[in-house]
């Protein structure tokens, strides 16, 4: 039976962003619905031409740098929106905060979102914080 998922990530290690990355990815192949709004420190790691690797926060971050066959928390965010219709929302006051506009961001995120309809959208989903 289908389930509605939320994820909220707002931090920018990378263990925190794999997770988040890992569960939307398998929900979404799973025919659940899924949503996630990424935030704050999350956000800068989907702006177009960002290259920079997320900081680990400790050592499984630096254990998944060195593993080449785990696949990147952007490739599998990637993979739920490709595969599994997964929305990808972008908070729309961390990007009036940072100077940016939705197009300035990857192809895979959708449009701008304030927090106020994400929460609206998702009230009956079960809710994951990163």
């Amino acid at each position: 039976m289908a389930q509605k998922m939320s994820i909220v990530c707002v931090s920018g290690a990378r263990e925190k962003l794999q997770m988040a990355a890992m569960i939307a990815s398998v929900a979404a192949a799973s025919g659940d619905e899924v949503m996630v709004f990424i935030s704050m420190n999350a956000l800068r790691y989907f702006v177009k031409g960002q290259n920079n690797e997320a900081p680990a926060e400790g050592e499984f971050g630096a254990l998944i740098e060195k593993n080449h066959g785990v696949p990147p928390f952007k490739q599998l965010f990637a993979f739920a929106v490709d595969m599994g219709g997964a929305k990808l929302l972008p908070c729309s006051m961390a990007l009036d905060l940072m100077g940016l506009k939705g197009d300035d961001l990857d192809p895979e995120l959708g449009p701008p979102t304030g927090l106020t309809s994400f929460l609206g959208d998702t009230a009956d989903s079960q809710v994951f914080t990163f």
